[in-house]
């Protein structure tokens, strides 16, 4: 089985081996754990949001830069792909580890989780862990974290300190931006598995996503990225079903002009409940468009559409 953890440090260490290029600062801590800034106190850029994407995909996947055409908007966007899914998506690139250690708290993405089994119905579920004594988490966080954190991480992970790579993103950081657009096949599998297809039955993925321009205020930025992924993000899955007709309710149910909430940005939907996610219907959380083929049959269903006046909207 493939080591998520392996495959993502050969990202990372490009990170490690060449940080000027990268424009990223590296830390130990006291324990011995690497951190890895792409955008707290330093600028990163393009080339950083697009290795942090791969390495949140376990190494599983590439992205690369393009520049796509909404309507009379003409943005910088992302496309990723995985020819593994459910270990790339949801073993790796679900931000499924809450860590919270006294006041610092962080939303935890990436290989480590597999290691920790973060969380851990979801790995029952998909049948995958990972065995590697080093470990790799990106912590989406306003705030270095505390060499406590780094300890109790690598516990989980049941790794030395010293082997353990936190990558640090930030929401109001380009390098954020980017890898939050870089989530769209993530964002699409989560919907499709709350749907009922078994994340084991997909077995390629692609998506693109528009890259949004950071904004200071991470209110708005986060209302920005969302945008991305709502309004203009497209997933294509190959999946491999017995019947089409459940192809077909997929694709019709998947898109996120299904939610009761869609039709505005996503900053006032999240400031109209005061930025409390648990009272937004999860069906916005999903892709502009999806497209679907069943390997078995041939047939394809794409549904959803591209909203560009919304998409324009967020960039005001």
């Amino acid at each position: 089985m493939l080591s998520i953890n392996r495959e993502a440090l050969r990202i990372t260490k490009m990170l490690l081996d060449n940080p000027e290029l990268y424009g990223v600062t590296i830390e130990r801590l006291p324990s011995g754990a690497t951190v890895i800034d792409t955008g707290l106190k330093t600028r990163g850029g393009y080339l950083t949001g697009l290795r942090i994407t791969e390495i949140a995909m376990g190494g599983l996947g590439t992205a690369h830069l393009t520049f796509m055409n909404y309507g009379a908007l003409r943005l910088s966007s992302i496309v990723v792909e995985t020819s593994h899914p459910t270990a790339a998506l949801f073993a790796s690139q679900l931000a499924g580890w809450r860590i919270k250690v006294g006041e610092y708290s962080a939303d935890g993405s990436g290989p480590a989780r597999a290691l920790a089994c973060k969380p851990s119905k979801l790995f029952q579920r998909i049948g995958y862990r990972d065995s590697s004594d080093e470990a790799v988490l990106i912590l989406e966080t306003s705030a270095e974290p505390p060499d406590e954190a780094a300890v109790l991480i690598a516990k989980a992970c049941n790794v030395e300190p010293k082997n353990l790579y936190l990558i640090l993103t930030s929401t109001s950081s380009l390098a954020g931006s980017i890898q939050i657009s870089g989530r769209i096949v993530e964002t699409a599998f989560f919907r499709l598995d709350y749907l009922g297809l078994d994340p084991k039955r997909a077995l390629y993925a692609v998506g693109c996503a528009p890259i949004m321009p950071p904004h200071p205020d991470w209110r708005r930025a986060m209302g920005r990225y969302e945008d991305a992924l709502t309004y203009g993000g497209a997933a294509n899955f190959l999946v491999d079903l017995e019947e089409d007709e459940e192809l077909r309710r997929y694709a019709e149910q998947t898109p996120s002009s299904n939610s009761k909430d869609y039709g505005k940005p996503s900053y006032e939907i999240y400031s109209s409940v005061e930025f409390d996610f648990t009272k937004i219907d999860p069906a916005l959380f999903a892709p502009a468009y999806i497209t679907l083929t069943n390997l078995r049959t041939g047939t394809t269903y794409s549904r959803g559409q591209i909203n560009i006046e919304l998409l324009r909207k967020a960039l005001e």
